[in-house]
């Protein structure tokens, strides 16, 4: 996983509410076997219209999208979260957002910023013209016209998203640790190890 610090760009000003997972990615999308290719399949309804934003070129490779109130309601499927990144989304700001799609987004590199509908509303505002600024360590997003938002964040997914951290990061990252306990378990309890 990618370390997640400042992202910086254009913010693609969508702000629709109570998108859910469905939207997000199509279900004809879930057979994959790779999380490659996901961002065609993204908002797919929506970029049926061709005046969509998500194709508009003054947005292409924003790093940001910009939402309404309770952004990944609906199914559980981390394919949502696959999806976002593959169109090269690293944030999502928003008034709220699922539970679940947040733990989805977490797991897999994308910040997840809750903001008040004002500062949404302004950041929309700005979003059509200029860039948007995120930076995790201070937990502010900024603006060129001198916005300043402080967001929250639990620390243990700071630190993760700092760090590039998934489960698997955070395991390895104790590897010596696990080491020094299996080499403690086999010579306390060597019938563990019999049948290795």
């Amino acid at each position: 996983m990618e370390p997640v610090r400042h992202v910086e760009g254009r913010a693609i000003p969508f702000g629709a509410k109570n998108v859910d997972t469905d939207v997000i990615i199509p279900a004809k999308w879930l057979k994959t076997v790779t999380r490659e290719g996901l961002g065609k399949g993204a908002f797919e309804t929506i970029r049926q219209d061709p005046a969509n934003i998500f194709d508009s070129e003054e947005f292409a490779g924003s790093p940001i999208l910009i939402a309404g109130d309770n952004f990944g309601c609906g199914s559980s499927r981390e394919h949502a979260a696959w999806a976002l990144l593959d169109l090269g989304i690293t944030v999502v700001i928003a008034p709220s957002f699922s539970d679940i799609f947040s733990g989805n987004a977490f797991k897999n590199g994308i910040l997840t910023v809750s903001l008040p509908q004002e500062q949404i509303d302004r950041l929309m505002q700005v979003a059509v013209t200029d860039p948007i600024s995120v930076d995790l360590d201070t937990q502010t997003v900024t603006t060129p016209f001198q916005d300043r938002f402080a967001f929250e964040v639990d620390p243990f997914r700071k630190h993760c998203l700092l760090e590039g951290l998934d489960e698997v990061g955070l395991t390895l990252a104790r590897d010596a640790a696990i080491a020094t306990y299996e080499q403690r378990q086999a010579s306390t309890m060597p019938w563990l190890a019999k049948g290795v």
